[in-house]
């Protein structure tokens, strides 16, 4: 007989293979595609702001963003593998010490502003390095290619001390 937290964590499997959910953070500036019927028709509506708080529990999951529309502050919690949600994309990624930041709702103008995270990056992944074979040619051409710059810089060296004289 299976608990319902393996029937949960098999529903949260076969989510995970029909949607991409990216990895996000509260204080992160994020848009939210949510489905909108109306009527017969479907339509997808985004809504952008800043996470503010993650609740991860399996099946249950949720998030909620807030964002200043007209002035206002609107907040919204989504289930993060709803239906309603089309898709989720990390558009800043923000640097903060806590993990809920009700703190925001008292601000607003400049003192709600959330530093960006620079994320460093390496410059070549080592995944997608492969290793050189050695071969005995091309050991050779390296070689060969050496003794060629040498000689040129020799070359250089002598034709610039004669001009200098």
């Amino acid at each position: 007989m299976k608990t319902i937290e393996e029937i949960n964590q098999s529903n949260v499997k076969k989510i995970l293979t029909e949607k991409k959910i990216p990895q996000f953070f509260p204080g992160d500036i994020i848009k939210v595609g949510v489905r909108i019927t109306e009527g017969k028709r479907e339509r997808i509506q985004y809504f952008e702001g800043v996470c503010i708080a993650k609740k991860n529990r399996d099946i249950n999951s949720s998030f909620t963003v807030r964002k200043i529309s007209f002035g206002e502050g609107v907040e919204r919690t989504f289930a993060l593998f709803s239906p309603i949600i089309n898709s989720i994309k990390v558009i800043r990624s923000g640097k903060v010490r806590r993990a809920k930041l009700y703190f925001l709702r008292d601000r607003t103008g400049k003192s709600a502003r959330i530093t960006e995270k620079i994320k460093k990056k390496i410059g070549i992944d080592v995944l997608e390095t492969k290793p050189e074979v050695v071969n005995e040619e091309i050991v050779e051409s390296t070689t060969e290619k050496k003794d060629l710059t040498k000689e040129i810089k020799a070359e250089t060296k002598k034709e610039s001390s004669k001009e200098k004289k």
